[in-house]
């Protein structure tokens, strides 16, 4: 008996060595493990990395003295093995961003390493979002600083980036395109289709990036790379997931969240399920009384009445609610195929299109009822990836996509019975197969294929609202419409040295699109719109690294954009006593771009970085007056309209500046601020140049971190310059309902700062609380070209489980 007890002692001493020797790594504040952290000793080979329970057998590293651990975006850490020992193999890093040490996908499609890309990539990752807690994709964008936001009612969030938007700057999920044929130069809410819940991290590439996306990416591509599931390191399942609840007030928002990943060896399944409940917004106390919502129409019994708002900060008819929905399935038959399925799903309630329901004509609300019906975006992802080195590849990735779009729009005008209903719908067919080899040390290739086949359904009805009545009416766009993009494109690497890299790249480009017109209700002077067009595109960039903390760069690319359904064939009132009608005699146009910055670190204190940018954009497509069949003015929904049309008619400049600073103090504080600047202008008929709508004022923020144990806190200012009348665009001059009025009584859009604090606390390893209080002195404000007024002050609270 004494020799089995002392058999069993020696059994449970070598099962605790042998197990005690697995070292797990978290993260200080979330207490998340952390994958892929490096481990490194004095020999070469002595290298091993977590896997995605942030574990690592280091027995191979028993006895070191010195013991090197790394992350990107966390301190570096150098311990003996004897230290890990004390501390139980358990190793907290704490987060650090002052690195030139980060990666990127969206440059090539492929992962790079950043100070080898000489465009501006900006990366936010989900803990960002565990501490800021956005409501929905664009607020994610917004907050992080360096794209701005435009909404024109509760369920809005329209990028700009460097003075473009909507169908000038492209949307990606998990690499597949995002932009159809219906996306159009008026403010677009696609993006809020994304559910940052489920969301790993997001990229936004600068300036053109039409060599590797395209059409559309002229002022920026904006990648978002969905939840993956992860596969299991050993015979053990590999279970986790979340689940969260939060709550705000300036909307009465109610959230609820839970994600679910199942991984084995082979096999890996992911669930995910965000539903948003989202109640009238409410301004802030102190600004202009314009944007103040006085009063509302409410129609009770089939009459139209007005109400007097008891409460003016709240924006009657500006909630909604939204359902998203994802599952991945994910295959490993072999080290060297990698096989995933994705679908998503996401919609809306029926959203009310506020800016218009404030619109007054003649001393009265113009409108009873102006709303988008439910937003529907459905997609299906099938990805292969596959390694295996031979004259053609290293790793070729091959990608098949369909997404289906529904959006619709209702507008009745006030006290009359027509509601007029115009419904689209968009099947977006994509495939993809992209390509990289190395070829020895100094060259790489990245290259591949693209087809892309979009499908345009538009109807239209004319509903009596007193009767129940409907007949057909005009729709928005000639239903039946096509569109297709084929494409082949190269990007080249060569890595001359340790310290220069050039980048350089080319894509040719060939555009399809038929469209014919129903001509019941409109007398048009053409049956049919075709385009059969081909574009080059091609892009050049070096960077250079003196020194490891100095990076310096400079790119030239080109982009374009090509006509889509919605530049030739629309037919919609862009503004009341407007209307934009189809112009089949379109071509595309295009960017030319130059970008140069530096980026400097100082130690592990300090990071400095700018980026200066100009775009020249030609053959620009721009609304412009117009005549049809004579005439330049027509009756559109019972009201007599000047006719307008997209045209190739002008030329646009863009300029200006990215900047930031990124600075590390003792005791867990720090400091982190940007800063961009653009400008732009736009040529008018006359040969005069005038502002460019979409250049947003000088925007920017500043953060002050505090980080410790278990808790993080960030107090932060977000604030943005005005825009004198002088300074507006023609057509934002033109809708002074918009905007706050000068002492001259002018519209013009003052300047405004919020200052805001965000919490986060782990309560224990499987529960977290965040907490924070925006719009602190209760701002009433809009930011520029926004519909809606911001929230006041806002209290916002969310519970967050882990397993």
């Amino acid at each position: 008996m004494k020799k089995l007890l002392h058999l069993m002692g020696w059994l449970c001493l070598l099962s605790t060595s042998t197990f005690g020797q697995v070292l797990t790594v978290k993260d200080q504040v979330t207490q998340q493990p952390l994958e892929m952290v490096q481990l490194s000793g004095k020999r070469f080979d002595q290298i091993s990395f977590t896997d995605s329970k942030g574990q690592v057998d280091i027995r191979q590293f028993k006895g070191l003295d010195s013991l090197v651990v790394r992350l990107v975006g966390y301190d570096q850490k150098i311990l003996s093995f004897g230290q890990l020992e004390r501390q139980g193999f358990q190793l907290y890093l704490r987060e650090n961003n002052i690195s030139l040490r980060t990666v990127v996908v969206s440059a090539t499609r492929w992962q790079q390493a950043a100070k080898e890309v000489p465009q501006r990539v900006s990366t936010i990752k989900s803990k960002d979002m565990l501490l800021q807690q956005p409501q929905t994709a664009a607020d994610m964008l917004g907050q992080a600083g360096e794209v701005f936001i435009q909404k024109s009612q509760g369920g809005g969030g329209s990028p700009m980036i460097r003075g473009f938007a909507t169908n000038r700057v492209l949307l990606a999920v998990d690499g597949v395109r995002m932009n159809t044929a219906i996306f159009r130069s008026g403010n677009l809410q696609n993006v809020i289709s994304l559910d940052p819940f489920a969301t790993e991290k997001t990229e936004v590439m600068f300036g053109p990036g039409s060599v590797m996306y395209g059409s559309d990416a002229i002022g920026g591509v904006m990648n978002f790379y969905t939840l993956s599931p992860k596969f299991s390191t050993d015979a053990s399942p590999l279970i986790k997931g979340s689940a969260a609840v939060r709550w705000s007030s300036a909307n009465h928002e109610q959230t609820g969240h839970l994600d679910l990943s199942y991984g084995l060896k082979k096999w890996a399944f992911l669930t995910s399920a965000t539903f948003s409940d989202y109640g009238d917004l409410t301004m802030g106390s102190n600004g202009p009384d314009g944007y103040l919502r006085k009063e509302y129409v409410r129609s009770q019994n089939g009459q139209d009445e007005v109400i007097t708002n008891p409460d003016p900060e709240r924006q009657v008819y500006t909630g909604y609610d939204q359902l998203n929905l994802m599952q991945k399935i994910r295959y490993r038959p072999s080290n060297n195929w990698d096989l995933q399925y994705g679908f998503h799903y996401s919609s809306t309630s029926d959203v009310p299109r506020y800016d218009r329901l404030t619109l007054y004509r003649n001393g009265r609300l113009r409108s009873a009822e102006w709303y988008y019906g439910p937003q529907v975006w459905a997609m299906q992802h099938l990805q292969a990836t596959h390694q295996a080195s031979n004259m053609l590849f290293d790793q070729v990735n091959i990608g098949l996509a369909h997404q289906l779009f529904e959006e619709s729009r209702h507008n009745r005008d006030f006290g009359k019975p027509v509601r007029y209903n115009r419904f689209e719908k968009v099947n977006a067919y994509s495939a993809n197969l992209d390509f990289e080899k190395a070829l020895g040390q100094r060259h790489h290739l990245f290259y591949g294929l693209e087809a892309i086949y979009n499908k345009v359904n538009s109807t239209g009805t004319d509903e009596n609202t007193s009767t129940g009545s409907s007949v057909p009416g005009p729709s928005r766009y000639p239903d039946g419409a096509d569109w297709s993009s084929y494409a082949a494109f190269l990007t080249y690497r060569f890595k001359v040295g340790e310290k220069l890299t050039v980048l350089s790249g080319a894509r040719y480009n060939h555009i399809l699109l038929n469209a014919a017109f129903d001509n019941r209700f409109y007398d048009l002077p053409f049956a049919s719109a075709d385009i059969n067009t081909g574009a080059v595109t091609g892009s050049a960039g070096v960077v250079y690294s003196p020194q490891p903390s100095w990076q310096l760069s400079t790119n030239f690319s080109t982009g374009f954009r090509s006509p889509n359904v919605d530049d030739i064939g629309k037919i919609f009132d862009s503004a009341p006593g407007l209307v934009v009608v189809p112009n089949p005699d379109l071509k595309p146009e295009y960017a030319y771009n130059a970008d140069l910055g530096f980026a400097k670190t100082f130690g592990e204190m300090l990071k400095l970085d700018a980026t200066a940018f100009y775009t020249y954009l030609q053959d620009a497509l721009v609304r412009r007056d117009y005549t049809l069949n004579g005439q330049s003015s027509i009756e559109y929904e019972g009201e007599l309209s000047q006719v307008q049309a997209i045209q190739n008619a002008a030329h646009a400049r863009v300029w200006g500046v990215q900047a930031g600073i990124e600075l590390k103090f003792p005791a867990g504080f720090g400091l982190t601020s940007r800063y961009s600047i653009q400008h732009g202008r736009e040529e008018l008929d006359n040969g005069q140049e005038a502002p460019l709508r979409h250049a947003a004022p000088a925007f920017g923020t500043t953060h002050l971190t505090y980080s410790r144990n278990r808790f993080k806190a960030d107090l932060y200012a977000v604030y943005n310059g005005a825009i004198r009348y002088s300074q507006l665009a023609p057509e934002e001059q033109d809708k002074a309902y918009l905007y706050a009025t000068d002492k001259n009584g002018n519209p013009y859009s003052p300047a405004w700062t919020t200052f805001n604090l965000k919490t986060l606390y782990q309560l224990s390893r499987h529960l977290s609380l965040s907490a924070g209080i925006e719009n602190i002195a209760d701002q009433r404000y809009r930011p520029y070209s926004a519909g809606i007024a911001a929230p006041g002050r806002n209290f916002v609270l969310s519970v967050r489980a882990t397993i």
